[in-house]
């Protein structure tokens, strides 16, 4: 125990943002230090042994792309851990390029997680962390990170609605006195956005393009509402009647289009929690707005097309991205909030 505090003393407490699509690492005093895709490349070896290739970045350029005895995979699936083998590996390769070594050290650990994770899949995360090297590792919420990242003021008895769009899963929640009064989570987010694309330009071009393809597009000319000026892209892929390789010109009605029903199902769930609100939250919600963080902030007009349904302001975070990291960030700042936050184990 003594040797713990010891060793504690110098390695850095670490917050990190373990999401579908990407993950944050923030270290206390620093800030964000790993911003990268949650991906792990490895080869298969004899016997079954799988050797690692790349993490992050390099192993996000594989994917689509890789020879036969080379797998580029995505340890995290709809916010909850696929394969534990593989986070184990991912979060020990972000605790050690953080520390910059690999001797002992071993920080203490707050990772935000969906809401409504079973106690399986939270005991998961937990254990993968500690088996990576975690001295100790604390859960939050991720619509409550969400909320404190985007400077919300949510020890307040003032309620505070935040949407966060991230990779697998669309995370609502409203936010008053330090906890979430009502929370939701759905498995619709950027990737089922993606794959959303795919599917449409595969039925209206015949064109088969890869999910990666499908992001880029997403990134490039996705809108929620009607463009004062809209955009297109050249779209480059497989003829599905032809089988030869063709290219198509894409613009932003077309994406809007294929996008739509995974917006809708998240304006419908925002909406359910809405009905469920009480009266007063109601009231603080009407005159603060509703604020969205991930990276669906991102898609154009999305605010917009959110605020013409539900009749309230919607507003976009600063760094939307990042503000579920920054939340983990802040929360490390008052161990005594986590522990409270955190009543469980």
């Amino acid at each position: 125990m003594f040797l713990d505090q010891v060793i504690g003393f110098f390695s850095s407490d670490m917050g990190i943002d373990l999401g579908t699509a990407n993950t944050l690492v923030l270290v206390k005093d620093k800030g964000i230090i790993i911003n990268e895709p949650s991906v792990v490349a490895v080869r298969r070896e004899k016997y079954g042994k799988q050797k690692i290739l790349a993490v992050g970045h390099a192993a996000k350029e594989m994917v689509g792309k890789t020879p036969g005895d080379i797998e580029a995979i995505r340890p995290m699936r709809d916010g909850v851990i696929a394969d534990f083998d593989m986070t184990e590996r991912m979060i020990r390769y972000f605790i050690e390029k953080t520390h910059k070594r690999k001797s002992f050290l071993r920080p203490r650990i707050i990772i935000s997680v969906p809401y409504g994770l079973t106690q399986v899949e939270r005991k998961a995360v937990r254990e993968s962390a500690l088996s990576a090297g975690a001295r100790e590792v604390f859960l939050i919420e991720e619509p409550m990170a969400a909320a404190i990242g985007a400077n919300l003021p949510v020890r307040e008895p003032q309620g505070n609605l935040v949407v966060d769009i991230g990779g697998g899963t669309t995370e609502i929640g409203v936010v008053s006195l330090g906890g979430l009064v009502i929370s939701k989570s759905i498995r619709t987010a950027g990737d089922k956005i993606d794959n959303s694309i795919v599917n449409y330009i595969k039925e209206k071009y015949n064109l088969l393009i890869g999910e990666r393809t499908g992001e880029e597009i997403k990134i490039a000319v996705g809108s929620a509402v009607q463009l004062e000026k809209e955009l297109s892209v050249v779209v480059k892929g497989r003829d599905q009647v032809s089988g030869l390789l063709s290219r198509v010109e894409l613009t932003s009605e077309d994406v809007r289009e294929a996008m739509r029903e995974p917006l809708k199902e998240i304006a419908d769930a925002l909406k359910t929690v809405l009905e469920m609100m009480p009266p007063d939250l109601a009231g603080d919600i009407v005159e603060t707005g509703i604020v969205l963080t991930g990276g669906g902030a991102l898609i154009r007009g999305l605010d917009k097309f959110l605020s013409d349904i539900v009749k309230l302001p919607v507003f976009v975070a600063d760094e939307p991205l990042l503000a579920v990291a920054r939340g983990t960030g802040k929360a490390l700042e008052e161990i005594g909030l986590l522990q409270q936050l955190t009543n469980e184990e």
